[in-house]
This record gives C-alpha cells, structure tokens and sequence, in this order.
C-alpha cells in the first residue's frame, strides 16, 4: 500500500486513511488504508463479511465510520456532513447489481432522476435531456441495443444492458470515483461480457473504479489491482502484472483456508 502521508493527493481519486467501523462492541473494520489512483479499477475482493458492504456504505454516505479520515479527489470528507447526497456531490456514484434503475420509468427519465435539467422557467428541459442521454447511449457507451431509445423502458433492456445504462449515467455526471457492487449477478455469460465491456469503458474515460464481484474471472478481466479484505482487515493489495488469475484464486483459497492464520501463528 502507498503512504497517504506522503504521496501526491492529485494522483488518487479515493484515499481511506486508518478507517475502523463498529457496530456496538463489533468490530467491523480494522485500520483500512485503501487509495485507489485516477484512472485506475481496484478489485475488492474477500468472502462473504470480509467487510466490503461496509466499506461501500462508508464511502457513499450510508453511515460514518467510527474513526479515520476519507479523502476523494484529495478532497478531506467531513463526516459530520457526509450523506448520500453529499457523496455525490463529492463524485463519487454506485452501481448496484440490480437495483440502479428504476423499472417503468423510460431511459432518459433514469438518466437525470433527482438531477433534472430545468429551463429558465424552471420546468424540466425534456428535449435536452433526451439529447443527451442518447448521446450518453451511443458515444459513452457505445450502446446499440436492436430497438431500444431513450423513450424505451427500463424493462425493455436485458440485465447487461441496463448495467450498461447505470454506468454510462455514473460517467456522465462527472464521478471520481464509480463503485460497481456485484454488477454481474444473475447474468448470463453474454450478458456478462457486455458489462465488462461497459467497465473497459470508464477507464478508457479516464475514470477510477471500485469492483466487487466474487466472480473472480471479471475482475481479473477488469482490475489493474486487487486488494484483498479478510475479516475487516486488508490482507493483501496485488498488482495485476505481478499475479496471474490462476495464482490469484490459490491466494484466496489460503484465507479461505484459514492458512494465514497459520502463518502468524
């Protein structure tokens, strides 16, 4: 892990300096030290309550920690006023395996839902923001889904597809940093390869990225770096070059397997 004390903050997108969580007398995180750089995908990786949900919590809003510092875009977050609101005004957006869009609503209404553009009347600019939520579909994210608009419903779409238009809104409301929690649950092999497709996307914008999954092959795919969390703590932050994804998954299994508590034994 780099020394937040001594690196540039205008390379990092997300600092997390000495974060610890608890829950009553729980202790649910232990000294986090995670950055991740600009232009840079992380993957997030650990078993079930490893502490990832509460490390995404923590970071858009949901709850404070109970001690530590969060920089985004070398920006030191108050927690006294930090919310989900506040989170993104930061730059910082979430996408959830399935739950980022709303279902009835049509494509260019999911695009600017809480954010609407108005004119100078105050009533909502609806020419404008079909403008550019087709832009954002088919230069963003090189979206062509066969017969789907923005005057489409979310229902219309395939699972990848809408993961697809999740992130393409992520990328246009100028987020620093893109958390994508579990995106590929539930989806076929096809379905898939389109979200990792969207995801290669957000880098080539020049956009940082949090990635959970515990589909190991994605993240590999997707992630320049992977780190590591075992019971609440950071057991380990890999560099892609230095690690191959069959190599990748023996390491987990030594968690799994309890051997690392073997060896500070």
């Amino acid at each position: 892990m780099s020394n937040p004390l001594q690196d540039s903050p205008d390379q990092y997108a997300l600092r997390m300096v000495n974060i610890d969580k608890y829950f009553g007398l729980v202790r649910a995180l232990t000294s986090i030290n995670l950055d991740v750089c600009r232009n840079e995908i992380v993957g997030l990786i650990g078993d079930n309550g490893a502490g990832k949900s509460t490390i995404v919590k923590i970071l858009t809003g949901v709850f404070p920690p109970t001690s530590g510092e969060l920089y985004i875009a070398g920006r030191k977050v108050d927690f006294r006023r930090y919310n989900v609101q506040s989170a993104h005004r930061h730059g910082i957006e979430t996408v959830y395996q399935d739950k980022s869009l709303g279902e009835k609503q049509v494509l260019w209404r999911n695009f600017f839902i809480g954010r609407q553009i108005v004119n100078r009347f105050g009533f909502i600019d609806v020419k404008k923001q079909k403008a550019i939520a087709n832009d954002i579909m088919l230069n963003t994210i090189g979206f062509r889904g066969k017969g789907i608009t923005v005057d489409s419903t979310v229902s219309q779409l395939s699972g990848g597809e809408r993961q697809g238009i999740a992130i393409g809104r992520a990328m246009y409301f100028e987020a620093d940093l893109i958390v994508l929690d579990e995106p590929t649950v539930a989806l076929s092999l096809k379905e898939v390869a389109k979200v990792i497709n969207f995801v290669h996307k957000i880098k080539e914008a020049g956009k940082a990225s949090i990635y959970i999954s515990h589909s190991l092959p994605d993240v590999y795919e997707v992630c320049d770096r992977f780190v590591v969390l075992d019971r609440g703590e950071i057991g380990a932050s890999i560099s892609k070059k230095d690690i191959t994804l069959k190599e990748l998954d023996d390491f987990l299994l030594e968690y799994a397997h309890g051997r690392k508590d073997k060896a500070r034994e």
